[in-house]
């Protein structure tokens, strides 16, 4: 079963990538790596997410928002892609917790995206990971994702067939 199929499955929707807060883009196509940047709880332009891991919200919920998070990166890898379908693997991850001074939970909370890499493409979903604690995010949001994906190459357009025609015959010199 393709990404696209357990999307479904899971009952997800995709939001459509918003614009970019400042002057850079969602993602870069370079080769076979798509390099996404930085994600956060935001949908339809608003911070849906705000505030300090362990002050301000558990870890359990700040794992909740970093699924979200990764629903929003699947959204602009497919905004990107035309389908989720090309990704063969999930390559990298790092994964930003905003989060008290002492917290040291932050693999748990980014477990709420990796998770959601696993179910929605199986084995190819695990990755390499770094989680690291920050003293602030951007807008105050509790968790900030950036990934790297493998994809495969856009199939190439069926070349046109001219109907009813054939090449020359060629013929056989004699020497």
């Amino acid at each position: 079963m393709g990404a696209e199929s357990r999307i479904k499955q899971l009952g997800l929707t995709l939001p459509t990538p918003g614009k970019p807060l400042g002057n850079y883009v969602p993602g870069v196509l370079v080769g076979s790596l798509l390099f996404l940047s930085g994600h956060g709880p935001v949908r339809d332009g608003t911070v849906t997410a705000r505030g300090k891991v362990a002050r301000d919200m558990t870890p359990e919920e700040a794992y909740k928002v970093a699924r979200d998070v990764g629903i929003n990166l699947l959204g602009s890898a497919r905004s990107i892609l035309g389908s989720l379908d090309r990704v063969k693997r999930v390559v990298k991850v790092l994964g930003m917790v905003n989060a008290v001074e002492g917290f040291g939970d932050q693999p748990k909370v980014i477990n709420g995206f990796s998770d959601l890499m696993v179910e929605v493409f199986g084995e190819s979903g695990r990755h390499a990971r770094s989680a690291v604690g920050m003293g602030s995010l951007p807008a105050g949001i509790p968790v900030e994702i950036e990934m790297i994906l493998e994809v495969a190459p856009r199939a190439a357009p069926k070349a046109s067939r001219a109907r009813g025609r054939t090449a020359p015959a060629r013929r056989k010199s004699r020497r």
